[in-house]
């Protein structure tokens, strides 16, 4: 409507680990117990039923984007562009392998990366523990006691006077008997607990980098399977929440604790699982990211983010960036790792880009390995972090690699919509690979949104069983009702609660500008070189409305216009300015000129209202332009401007007249046809005609 060439592919994300849990919850099996050709096969039969519903419910709101061509990210072409760029980056040694402590979720069995982890805050108990050695003695707090046996050490703040005398001493662990020392570390925070911390390999992401930077020997306590290791002795075998909690039995049989506090500990939790996450070493494939943080801020700049604070969650990721994206995962339906090793060697094999590898299915393209001349090779069983395939979607619709002329024309593009739980990953990554591919920021423009919450001020989602089905609304009040109420009550990137009773009440609305439509449908159209003094209040009101709804759409604020349009449609251009030439409009008692003039204004004003309000209720704007105005649709209409109409700021006081007079005839038992005398104020002397039949003022 703004005069430009849209190009508005539709995606379908059809990656990633909720889809196997989905999988596995439907059909009742374990993917690791299934044959994964055939749980690959029930995936895609689930994740069509899936998108088959998507596709419907994006439809019935309305959007305009392209269905006969839409994507899917599990597709062979799209996978095909995820492993190219991996390649790329791998011949530019941008990718390595490397064995690290690891996010880990054990219930589906795979790394997470940073970004996948949310933080809940959830009870724990504080356990305060004797650690001691002949005459050497410290209280140790800590909720993991079921990693005594892979504590390396004890720090304490140095600034702690409780623990100068200890610093340097060797304390004897409880339970294990191990010896470990007294050391200090500033990461230690006095108020916590006792103030003497165990540091155990992996307790969280603080260890991991102690054990880093101490150079202390990791032990291996939890395994991949979710249990405790056979280091854990009487343990091993157990899950650690069973652990601790025989664990602490035995502390306390044992004479080992002090006291024992009931907290709430700020757990991290898998995004998407919500299992507590565990860190172990894992032989990982991790893609460089340290390096480009600088860069990815310094260009980050110049992306226009929609509202502003947004920006403020991709800062302050980028400040938190400590480690390099941990890319492979221990998953089934995902974009294959495209590597293979020899069998006889190890060394990898990465074949060239193009096409879609499938290197657990299928035979390596190498007749040799150029190390050893091995002509053995083994193909990787692992996937990539889903979004190694969402953060290349700008590349792919701009058809990159495939189409130097479309790429060209369409790279960058111009604006991300997306919500705010995903800028640290899904926009991130985005910016991330996009740079490293191309050296250009993706888009430049991030439009960015909160979060549904339930009546109580929840999050909504499936899982919690809170979400409300769009699909049953749509059909049982209109998609118009649905957006409308979308656009009136997100206030610009802020958490929005969901109710169905506020979505039918918006109908009102919809039955108002219907209303008014079928009433000005009945008046003849007409034009107009001199209009009156109200007609011309009336488009300076309408002047104003024009650049109130664009200075909204040009944020992608949509609650700009949609509250605009309401309360000028409802309570200035309905409730007053068609009461007020009514009369006029049907040429009762007044010249022709000064008829056609209300005639005129009243269809220069809903045909702008229509046009305006067409982006945010697309169905009953184009069924009211088609019948009023023109066969030809409102989506083909250039977006309203202003008329440049000088304003005469006397609407309140018009209104406030209006009211009055109205309120009087109330209070004396008046209908509104009843004749009544009502002083007139002095600035309402250029509108007394109009005023005068309306109310049939003496």
């Amino acid at each position: 409507m703004h005069g430009k060439n849209v190009y508005f592919p539709i995606g379908i994300d059809r990656n990633g680990l909720p889809v196997e849990l989905y999988t596995e919850k439907k059909h009742g099996i374990r993917m690791r117990e299934t044959d994964r050709k055939e749980f690959l096969d029930l995936c895609r039969t689930a994740l069509d039923d899936l998108e088959e519903e998507m596709i419907i419910i994006m439809r019935s709101l309305g959007i305009s984007g392209d269905f006969e061509h839409y994507y899917r990210t599990d597709s062979a072409e799209y996978r095909a562009l995820t492993q190219s760029t991996f390649i790329n980056l791998w011949k530019n040694d941008m990718v390595y392998l490397a064995n690290r402590p690891n996010n880990y979720d054990w219930v589906s069995g795979t790394t997470i990366a940073d970004a996948e982890i949310v933080y809940e805050d959830r009870a724990a108990r504080l356990v305060h523990m004797r650690f001691g050695c002949d005459d050497t003695r410290i209280i140790v707090a800590s909720t993991r006691p079921e990693l005594l046996c892979a504590c390396r050490a004890i720090i304490v703040n140095p600034d702690d006077t409780r623990y100068h005398n200890m610093v340097g001493k060797t304390v004897t662990v409880p339970i294990t008997g191990a010896k470990v020392p007294v050391i200090t570390h500033h990461s230690a925070r006095e108020e916590f607990g006792s103030g003497a911390v165990m540091v155990c390999s992996y307790g969280d992401q603080n260890d991991v980098a102690l054990f880093r930077e101490l150079e202390l020997k990791e032990i291996v306590a939890i395994g991949m399977d979710g249990r405790m290791t056979d280091v854990a002795g009487a343990y091993a075998g157990l899950r650690p929440k069973q652990a601790r909690e025989k664990i602490i039995g035995d502390l306390e049989s044992g004479g080992f604790v002090e006291s024992i506090q009931e907290i709430t500990h700020r757990t991290p939790v898998s995004e998407r699982s919500k299992n507590p996450i565990e860190i172990i070493p894992m032989e990982e494939y991790y893609i460089k990211q340290k390096g480009a943080v600088g860069r990815l801020k310094e260009s980050g700049k110049g992306i226009k983010f929609h509202p502003e604070m947004h920006r403020q969650i991709l800062s302050n990721w980028l400040d938190s960036i400590s480690i390099d994206w941990p890319v492979s995962r221990r998953r089934y339906y995902g974009t294959e790792i495209p590597v293979w090793y020899c069998v006889k060697c190890a060394e990898p094999y990465v074949p060239e880009p193009g096409r879609y590898y499938r290197p657990w299915n299928e035979k390596c393209p190498a007749e040799s390995c150029a190390k050893c001349g091995s002509a053995e090779f083994e193909g990787e069983e692992r996937t990539f972090d889903t979004w190694m395939d969402s953060s290349i979607s700008p590349l792919y619709i701009s058809r990159y690699g495939s189409d130097e002329e479309f790429f060209a024309a369409t790279y960058p593009a111009s604006v991300r919509p997306q919500a705010k739980d995903i800028v640290r990953t899904w926009l991130y990554y985005t910016m991330l690979r996009c740079d490293q591919i191309t050296g250009v920021m993706p888009w430049s423009e991030a439009w960015v949104m909160g979060y549904g919450l339930d009546e109580r001020g929840a999050k909504m989602s499936k899982s919690k069983g809170n979400a409300i089905d769009p699909l049953p609304v749509i059909e049982r009040l209109g998609a118009d009702t649905f957006r409308f109420w979308s656009a009136s009550e997100i206030n610009h990137g802020h958490d929005f609660r969901c109710n169905e009773q506020k979505i039918e009440a918006t109908k009102k609305f919809l039955s108002k500008l219907w209303n008014v439509s079928r009433f000005i449908s009945g008046i003849p159209r007409a034009e107009s070189d001199d209009v009156t003094n109200t007609d011309r209040w009336m488009l300076g009101e309408l002047d104003m409305l024009v650049s109130e709804c664009r200075r909204g759409y040009a944020e992608y604020n949509f609650f700009i216009p949609a509250i605009a349009i309401r309360e000028f449609t409802w309570n200035l251009f309905a409730a007053h300015y068609i009461e007020m030439v009514k009369i006029r409009a049907s040429g009762e008692g007044f010249s022709d000129n000064e008829r056609d003039s209300a005639r005129y204004t009243l269809h220069k004003v809903l045909s702008t209202i229509l046009v305006l309000a067409a982006p945010i209720v697309p169905f009953i704007t184009e069924h009211l332009w088609q019948a009023i105005y023109s066969d030809q649709s409102i989506h083909k209409q250039g977006m309203a401007e202003t008329q440049n109409t000088p304003r005469n700021d006397v609407t309140g006081i018009i209104t406030g007249f209006n009211s009055a007079v109205w309120n009087e005839k109330k209070s004396r038992g008046l209908s509104l046809k009843d004749s009544i005398s009502m002083e007139m104020p002095e600035k309402l002397e250029p509108f007394r005609k109009d005023l005068v039949a309306m109310h049939h003022l003496d």
